[in-house]
């Protein structure tokens, strides 16, 4: 039993944005400054490179969404 609901192509769009978002919150926004635009982008960002790490996303459980592939048992 998998747990898994963010497919390959999900995923990698997923790891881009979130190194982007990260990046530009720390960076441009200046999270490390304490900006609050760029404490809220860098989360953003955090949370988009989990999601893609681990291959699962929370928020796609209430509506029943799910990018990976259909399994044949």
């Amino acid at each position: 039993m998998t747990f898994a609901n963010v497919g390959g192509a999900d995923r990698a769009v997923r790891l881009i944005a979130g190194l982007t978002a990260l990046a530009v919150g720390l960076g441009l926004l200046g999270a490390t400054r304490g900006e609050v635009a760029g404490i809220v982008v860098s989360i953003v960002g955090a949370v988009m490179l989990l999601t893609a790490i681990v291959g699962f996303c929370p928020a796609y459980l209430p509506f029943g969404l799910s990018t990976c592939k259909a399994r044949s048992n």
